[in-house]
């Protein structure tokens, strides 16, 4: 089993910033890449952004490209979600998950056995 601890969230407002941190513990070996995704009120979830292991690739949605930066520091087991100009549409409930899945970098939640518990983020106008 792998646990996932997201932390970071809170309140900001339009243009600010806010890191996005989700601590990994258990059997992390057995994953093969980490993905954020996002949930606002009333609507399904999303893909933010991923990042696999091995091949270092990164994949963003067109949303957040530009603006969000996905990163891990292995020493630590733990990836980060750097987020700058953020956006009233932003807002959400902010998920940590990790897969392991091979082949293409995954990106549908289907794709994700292990998830955190989420950290609201709200943007204010």
């Amino acid at each position: 089993q792998v646990q996932l601890v997201e932390s970071g969230g809170g309140l900001v407002q339009t243009g600010g910033s806010l890191r996005l941190s989700c601590a990994a513990s258990g059997r992390t070996f057995s994953t093969q890449a980490t993905g954020w995704f996002r949930q606002a009120p009333g609507k399904e979830r999303e893909f933010v952004a991923a990042l696999r292991w091995s091949s270092i690739s990164i994949r963003y949605s067109e949303s957040v490209k530009g603006r969000f930066t996905i990163s891990r520091v292995d020493a630590k087991n733990t990836v980060y979600l750097q987020m700058n100009s953020l956006k009233p549409g932003d807002t959400g409930v902010y998920y940590c998950a990790m897969s392991s899945a091979r082949g293409a970098l995954p990106i549908t939640t289907n794709e994700y056995q292990y998830w955190g518990q989420g950290t609201q983020v709200t943007v204010s106008t």
